[in-house]
């Protein structure tokens, strides 16, 4: 039942290689901003989880 549903769709093979460029992009993006980003942001960022700045609940 699918398959027939599916081949009833015009141009439905560019799809599969729509995604696969989405992807890869990403992908690519992803990596070349993570080469990229500056030791101070990430030093920065991997601190954040530590910081007790202010109380999550204060207390009255």
């Amino acid at each position: 039942m699918y398959k027939e549903v599916l081949r009833s769709i015009d141009n439905i093979e560019i799809y599969p290689a729509i995604s696969l460029v989405i992807f890869v992009a990403f992908f690519l993006g992803m990596v070349i901003w993570v080469l990229r980003v500056p030791k101070s942001y990430v030093k920065h960022m991997e601190s954040l989880p530590f910081e007790e700045d202010e109380p999550l609940n204060p207390t009255p």
